[in-house]
């Protein structure tokens, strides 16, 4: 995928510059809002399953554990937070792993460590796909918090004796993983470098477009 990596390249350069304005108003924020470290940096589970490190603008308290993942509304998310995660601001850095070539514009989320170990047969081919920003499975759960917070409600108020973080990590891990892996292995098998590009206008439009069958 030659067009792809350079495209990558060439975007996330031009997008560092045009946007390190709105990157320093929002590194500013976090300062006076919530205070130091500007960054949250992960290490995260590339192409081939090498680690790499991921960078985003802080949402959380600087504080905070627990589970890696996250639900709308919960307490260790700041309301400075909570407004970067709705509009994507928090993953503007994520333009320099793009550009360093740890990252693609479209691709799987990158994982924490361990759930690449969970991919078993022909699921551990999407290891063989760079992560992006965004992509298919990215778009299809656009408001995974909102999603998993919703699932969280409805299982307590049927009387799940579980804690709200455990239910929350299991509807992730039993239901949302496994469909991420399902259409991240179908976009390795039908890439196309025009679908990339709606993905990605989808993405800043705040759209959504058909694929593979199912609005995403």
């Amino acid at each position: 995928m030659p067009l792809k990596f350079l495209f990558d390249r060439l975007i996330a350069f031009l997008g560092l510059i045009v946007l390190s304005p709105v990157m320093l108003v929002v590194a500013i924020l976090i300062m006076v809002k919530m205070g130091g470290p500007v960054l949250f940096k992960q290490k995260r589970v590339g192409k081939e399953g090498k680690l790499f490190t991921m960078a985003k603008f802080r949402t959380m308290k600087a504080d905070h554990g627990g589970s890696s993942v996250s639900v709308a509304g919960e307490s260790r998310i700041t309301p400075l937070g909570a407004k970067l995660r709705k509009y994507k601001l928090d993953e503007l850095p994520e333009l320099w792993n793009v550009l360093k070539g740890d990252m693609s514009f479209v691709g799987p989320r990158p994982d924490v460590p361990g759930y690449a170990d969970r991919l078993q047969g022909d699921d551990r081919e999407v290891l063989l796909l760079r992560p992006g920003i965004t992509g298919p499975a990215s778009l299809k759960y656009r408001n995974e918090e909102e999603m998993i917070a919703e699932y969280v409600a409805q299982a307590k108020t049927q009387g799940d004796s579980r804690s709200e973080q455990e239910i929350a990590l299991w509807y992730n891990d039993n239901v949302i993983w496994p469909d991420k892996v399902r259409i991240n292995r179908y976009y390795l098998h039908h890439y196309s470098f025009g679908m990339d590009l709606k993905m990605i206008l989808a993405t800043v439009l705040g759209r959504h477009i058909l694929y593979n069958g199912e609005t995403i």
